[in-house]
């Protein structure tokens, strides 16, 4: 997995139908999706119960771009080596899901994976200044996590602060939550090049219907390449 800043589409498989896993991530990498992104909730950490390991692992041999761990669970570390086990080549934990995040990235980081680590509407850019040495990829939370399809919340300066932090860093600014057409300049035009879309990428296809799927992303990188 080597590194670029260039636009990465990564579609949210919660918004997949979830009795055709397989065929829904082989449709969106077909259809010009980067990355894949996993998001894992554990109705603690926030308000929703969705993977666990053995799900990611059996996600695993359909993926074959980027399979992106989101964690929303609380506490991280007595999982991560089960989720290096699953495969993820990224594994994303939020900074408020304990006390040791310093600890927290550099188990991910031994366990093999790349380490990302996510920030919630009301953490400050300042929260992880001390990580950045640590961190393949900062993911700002562009909605309070635990549900797909929730309205954008403008963290462009948030983005602007973490962009001039990182310099000249090999790091990835992700944003998770209400991306679409009219959103992604805004948050790639602040310095991000990770896109993650749920309903935005998947409204409207279907595994038997995949161009729709396409015609989609291709609309998000468009409008994000514009910015």
């Amino acid at each position: 997995m080597s590194f670029d800043r260039s636009i990465k589409i990564a579609p949210s498989i919660l918004s997949a139908d979830f009795a055709n896993f397989g065929q829904e991530i082989r449709a969106i990498e077909a259809e010009g999706a980067d990355w894949v992104h996993v998001d894992v909730m554990d109705g603690h950490f926030v308000p929703n119960l969705t993977f666990g390991p053995a799900a990611v692992k059996a996600f695993r041999p359909h993926v074959k771009t980027v399979m992106d761990v989101h964690l929303m669970i609380a506490p991280v570390d007595p999982y991560i080596d089960a989720y290096a086990d699953a495969g993820a080549d990224v594994l994303t934990a939020h900074v408020e899901a304990g006390p040791h995040i310093h600890r927290t990235l550099q188990a991910i980081r031994g366990a093999g994976m790349k380490a990302g680590v996510a920030l919630n509407p009301g953490t400050p850019a300042e929260a992880v200044a001390h990580l950045l040495d640590l961190t393949d990829l900062i993911c700002v939370m562009t909605v309070n996590p635990g549900f797909g399809g929730q309205k954008f919340i403008d963290m462009t300066a948030k983005i602007r602060s973490l962009r001039e932090m990182i310099g000249d860093r090999p790091v990835h600014i992700e944003i998770d939550g209400g991306v679409d057409p009219s959103t992604a300049p805004l948050v790639v035009e602040a310095g991000a090049d990770v896109l993650v879309a749920g309903s935005a990428v998947f409204r409207g296809g279907s595994v038997d219907a995949p161009r729709v799927y396409g015609e989609n992303i291709r609309k998000i990188r468009e409008a994000a390449s514009n910015a």
